[in-house]
Formats: C-alpha cells, structure tokens, sequence
C-alpha cells in the first residue's frame, strides 16, 4: 500500500471530501496522517481522523502559526496526544523563510518545549524546518534525551550532506511531490542519499503537485503513487519493494499505528 505521512486534509481547498477520499483510497493509498498545525487545525485533523479508517492525525504548533499560540496551549494539546489515532506530534519546528515570521527565539522556544511534550506522551514528531538547517540541527542535538521516539523531516530540502547528521538523530525522511520537480536537483540528491530503513512519503496536500499534475490545485494523497515512483527511480530501486519498504517504515516509527 501507498503511505501519506503529511497532509492538510481538513484545509478548505478540500470540497466534496467523500469522493476526495474515495479517490485516495482507490489510487492505492492505505494510510494517510492529517497534520495539525495550531490548536483549531489539531482538533479538526482528530475529527478528520474518526471519520475515516485509513487517517490518523498529528498534533502541534507549526513556528508560522505562533502568532495564535498562547500559554496552556500545549497542555490543550495533551488530551489529543492519548487519542488513539493521533501518531505523533506535529507539526514543529524552524521556519526562517519570511522575514514576518516569529521571532526565532520564540520559535526555539515552543519547539523545544513541543519536544518535550512528545517525550512525556511517548510519541514521535513531525518537523518542520525551512531555511534554518543549522539551527534545526543544533537545537535537535540540545534536546537529543527527547528524540527517543524518533520523528521525521517532512518535505526534506536540506543538503545531501547533512543526511547523515540527521539520521544519526535518529530521524526520518519525508520526500513529497518537489521531488518530482526538474529542477529539484538538491531535494533528488538527498533523496537518493537516505537510508533504505529512514525514507518515506508525503503529499503535503493540498500543495506541492507532483509531476505530471503539477500545477493543478489542490493536491492529495491519491498523488503519492507519482511520488513513490519518482523516488524509486531515484534511488534505483524497482517500485513495488520500494512501496513496501515505506509502509515498514511507518510502521516502525508510528507505532501507535494499527491497521
């Protein structure tokens, strides 16, 4: 089966959801992880996830939205986190893109303490990290006692070079449809350089179209088999143990996971 480990799927890009869903589940796709981003899209992702067999949820604060975030809202959180079919924490993390964005010590601050929250639940996390590879890595080195369960880059852009420095972490990969993109050539790289055991796939829906659809809006996770041959072909493998060995992955990372 195709694995969607990141997607919007409670964004109002999405109209006529049941037949969206139909779509996703007839293109393959037997798991799909609706990603909270702040506390109203973290408790919509949780009713998303009850409505449909194949989705899970995660929950956190992503650093854009820290606009809205307030003190006790990580322990609002905490009641979705012991949700049955909430995965893991996210998503978290950096984002040094716009200059409007949070100020950085704030966005340091509620992502180590996000981290901490993951290790006293006993989940892994989603990051989210733009523009700000250093300071990611540094920060996840700092708090390196809370990564005990694991977490994963989502839409991985950084360097093939740092690859390493990240697993050592103990942390996944999520590559979505920019790996499809010609001119993606850094994204291609550091696909092909993580480990078989470390890899996974993501939409990122409703954004980042894969090839051949890109452009089209919006995108879902019924686009991840575009994704996972891509991916495949990049890194030399035949598809199917490719799709296979995505679905282990998952697997061993969320473990809450029980399809």
């Amino acid at each position: 089966m195709y694995i969607d480990v990141h997607a919007h799927m409670t964004d109002k890009a999405f109209s006529e959801t049941d037949r969206v869903m139909s779509a996703i589940k007839a293109a393959g796709v037997g798991m799909v992880v609706c990603s909270g981003y702040d506390l109203e899209t973290s408790f919509a992702s949780r009713d998303f996830a009850e409505k449909y067999d194949f989705v899970y949820f995660s929950a956190g604060f992503q650093p854009q939205e820290l606009a809205k975030y307030r003190a006790g809202d990580l322990e609002r959180l905490r009641p979705l986190l012991r949700h049955e079919k909430c995965l893991a924490v996210g998503e978290i993390g950096l984002d040094y893109h716009y200059p409007d964005n949070p100020v950085r010590e704030l966005q340091k601050e509620v992502f180590a303490a996000q981290l901490r929250l993951a290790d006293e639940e006993g989940l892994p996390v989603v990051i989210h990290s733009r523009d700000c590879a250093a300071d990611t890595l540094e920060l996840l080195r700092e708090n390196r006692k809370h990564l005990g369960h694991g977490g994963v880059l989502h839409c991985y852009s950084y360097a093939a070079d740092m690859v390493k420095d990240f697993e050592d972490l103990g942390l996944y990969f999520s590559f979505g449809g920019t790996s499809t993109y010609e001119g993606a050539k850094k994204v291609q790289r550091s696909a092909a350089r993580v480990s078989a055991g470390r890899i996974l796939t993501e939409t990122d829906s409703p954004y980042l179209t894969p090839v051949p659809r890109r452009g089209q809006f919006p995108n879902t996770p019924a686009n991840i088999p575009y994704i996972a041959g891509r991916l495949a072909e990049l890194r030399g493998e035949e598809e199917g143990g490719f799709v296979r060995r995505v679905e282990e992955n998952a697997r061993r990372l969320f473990l809450k996971w029980q399809a």
